[in-house]
């Protein structure tokens, strides 16, 4: 007997668990074996394809805003400084996460437990997340912060600048392409 039933529906076809009925989505039309997990595999390496997308992309915003606040610097307006005073550091942090995102399935065993780039957005984009901006350490990963590329303590609110981000960017892709690629 056929375990698997397939829904008529757009996109990917969902395969249900016939004991369970817990769907399964699958990628295009590859069929899942529903007697066994389905687990989401890291990542040991990129492309350089990959790499390249993501620095293009995350140099694209930075160049943008470093043109608006080009422009708002050469503004009279007290109202568009102060705009953007507010403004710069909520959008950095949002680049913080969309620059984690391009890599988010990177495996341990490659990363390492030291304070490097990668861990350092790691740590930086769970405290974004589930700490209110405050810096958090864990137990896996050593931060050091002399040694981190922000300098940033455990405990600090984390607030970055166009310069405090493209040093972090610049610093991540980099051990991205000496660890992945």
């Amino acid at each position: 007997m056929n375990s698997r039933i397939h829904v008529m529906r757009s996109g990917p076809p969902l395969v249900y668990r016939r004991r369970r009925f817990q769907p399964v989505q699958c990628a295009g039309n590859a069929q899942v074996n529903t007697t066994e997990k389905v687990i989401m595999l890291g990542r040991k390496d990129y492309t350089d394809e990959e790499i390249k997308a993501a620095s293009t992309a995350m140099y694209a915003q930075l160049a943008a805003y470093k043109k608006l606040a080009s422009a708002v610097d050469k503004s009279t307006s007290d109202s568009a400084r102060s705009a953007l005073e507010t403004f710069e550091p909520i959008f950095l942090n949002n680049l913080i996460l969309a620059l984690d995102r391009f890599f988010v399935h990177r495996v341990r065993m490659v990363t390492g437990k030291d304070g490097n780039p990668l861990n350092e957005v790691e740590l930086l984009v769970d405290s974004l997340m589930n700490n209110d901006g405050v810096l958090r350490g864990n137990n896996v990963i050593k931060l050091t912060p002399e040694d981190s590329v922000l300098k940033l303590n455990v405990g600090d609110r984390i607030t970055l600048t166009s310069d405090d981000f493209e040093r972090l960017c610049e610093a991540f892709l980099a051990e991205v392409e000496a660890k992945f690629s």
